[in-house]
């Protein structure tokens, strides 16, 4: 616990690592009030997302939707993918990744509002 939290702190946000194991993991993220994620990608995992409070604006590829309280969407392996939070209140999501690698280093940022490392443009 001293080396690696289980909470961890973005300039968006948070999330918390709820539980993994062999191909897959589970994470609580928290969304701040007006915060944007990277539109990215990932090589190695698809992701589910299910929103548990509040209410997120979702880029999947091409579409730009809502989701609200126990709503849900899938991100394939390849897919551009955004989380985006435009309304007053935190949005809370459980985000269970699948695939064959889980490491933070499999994102390609294609956009980021903060100036992080790895975005493309």
């Amino acid at each position: 616990e001293v080396s690696l939290h289980r909470q961890v702190f973005r300039p968006w946000g948070s999330y918390d690592g709820v539980d993994q194991g062999e191909n897959f993991q589970v994470k609580r993220l928290i969304v701040n009030p007006g915060a944007v994620l990277s539109l990215q990608m990932h090589h190695h995992r698809a992701e589910h997302w299910i929103v548990v409070k509040g209410k997120a604006q979702i880029t999947r590829g091409e579409e730009v939707f809502d989701l609200s309280v126990n709503e849900s969407t899938y991100i394939p392996i390849g897919e551009k993918h955004r989380i985006a939070n435009p309304f007053d209140e935190p949005v809370h999501i459980i985000e269970v990744q699948s695939g064959d690698y889980l490491g933070e280093d499999d994102i390609v940022r294609f956009e980021d509002n903060y100036g992080r490392e790895g975005t493309n443009t």
